[in-house]
């Protein structure tokens, strides 16, 4: 086969995606670092298929990135990387830090072609598709695989905003409510989905949510029931009048746990003895501002809080419909994941996830792309997000 047949936009798209999938392994150990995963392919000279000669993603903060593992892959099968083809799903760095530079590994492996899915916003550890262009690699930036592309969303973000990725999920009827009118919603979704949601608590790096729904559920936010726990998510309470009991599940558990609550300056002076309480249970209370002279908190320095002092990345939005649109109306949130139970309230006055924009005409609504559709026992499991960062 030609080797420039392994450039194709198909072929990009199938190892591409293929590195994506890799790469999402490592979701929840890597963290900051970005999710990267890598396919090396070797184009035989008979004009066969093309063959998988190596597949690696970076496994865990610290350790040895996708480039690396793939090219030790080849190794284990016995397979010589030199003068194949790499794709990889972020421009390789070109930096020493924890570990040494990719590029130096990509070309002492003799790897002749590169196809990545996106470059480094990184300036400290960017342009190494130059340094390799420069040895002789032929290099090029394919965007035919958009999870290639997407897998490294949060990291960018992070990088060029200061923010990390939101991602807001709520459970709801086929009649979109998430709620009866009276507030009860224990249980919309089925077993199943709630034991993803717990998963999924285990590989983000923290979770908010609101004070109206610690008054109505009592939640610990924990990830519970997982076989291994890859992260210990921060909870992250918005309390605008730090108006809370003192034993609360989230409170109590603070030493287990990392809390941190949000509430506004007025409450934090006024409350000190509550808020003595909560930094005595191990809590942590920081004041924000609010939104333009609004009571509404300043929902976006909290999240640039999170990422400058906790090194955040991720954050999973669990709250009632008053939070959600403050950080829907804030434009804060990057994906949704939806959870559809087959049932039907039937009530105008139940809840639904988002209150208060009314908007009045279709065109003026909030679009996201649709993502992936997936079977959650009896529920189906939406999964949406906005245009990939740039």
């Amino acid at each position: 086969m030609d080797n420039n047949l392994l450039l194709s936009p198909a072929l990009s798209k199938r190892f591409l995606d293929m590195a994506a999938r890799a790469a999402i392994r490592g979701m929840g150990d890597v963290e900051p670092n970005p999710l990267v995963g890598a396919v090396i392919v070797r184009s035989e000279r008979d004009g066969t298929a093309p063959r998988i000669i190596g597949m690696g993603h970076h496994r865990k903060f610290g350790g040895p990135h996708a480039e690396v593992d793939a090219i030790n892959d080849c190794r284990l099968r016995g397979e010589d990387p030199s003068g194949a083809t790499m794709y990889v799903t972020l421009e390789p760095c070109n930096h020493t830090g924890k570990t040494g530079p990719c590029t130096k590994s990509v070309l002492t492996a003799g790897i002749s072609r590169l196809v990545m899915a996106r470059r480094d916003p990184n300036p400290i550890g960017g342009g190494g598709a130059e340094v390799l262009r420069k040895a002789g690699v032929q290099v090029t930036l394919s965007q035919a695989s958009t999870l290639a592309t997407r897998i490294s969303d949060p990291f960018v973000k992070r990088i060029t905003t200061g923010l990390p990725w939101v991602i807001a999920k709520w459970a709801q009827t086929i009649d979109g409510r998430v709620a009866t009118r009276d507030g009860d919603s224990k249980w919309i979704s089925c077993e199943t989905s709630r034991r993803r949601v717990h998963r999924m608590r285990s590989r983000v790096d923290a979770i908010l949510t609101g004070e109206g729904t610690i008054v109505a559920d009592n939640p610990m936010l924990t990830a519970r029931g997982v076989p291994r726990l890859r992260r210990l998510a921060r909870r992250i309470v918005i309390s605008r009048s730090l108006d809370l009991v003192f034993d609360f599940q989230i409170i109590t558990t603070a030493k287990q746990a990392p809390v941190t609550f949000f509430c506004s300056n007025a409450a934090y002076r006024s409350n000190q003895h509550f808020r003595e309480y909560l930094q005595g249970r191990g809590a942590e209370v920081v004041p924000l501002p609010g939104v333009d002279g609004t009571t509404d908190l300043d929902l976006r320095a909290a999240l640039k809080y999170l990422v400058e002092k906790h090194g955040i990345s991720t954050v999973l939005v669990e709250s009632g419909p008053r939070l959600m649109r403050r950080l829907f109306k804030q434009d804060l949130v990057d994906e949704v994941h939806v959870y559809v139970a087959p049932k039907i309230l039937g009530d105008a006055e139940a809840h639904s996830a988002v209150d208060g924009f009314a908007v009045r005409q279709i065109s003026a609504t909030r679009k996201l792309s649709m993502l992936a559709m997936r079977r959650s026992g009896e529920d189906a499991l939406l999964m949406y997000g906005r245009g990939v960062m740039q």
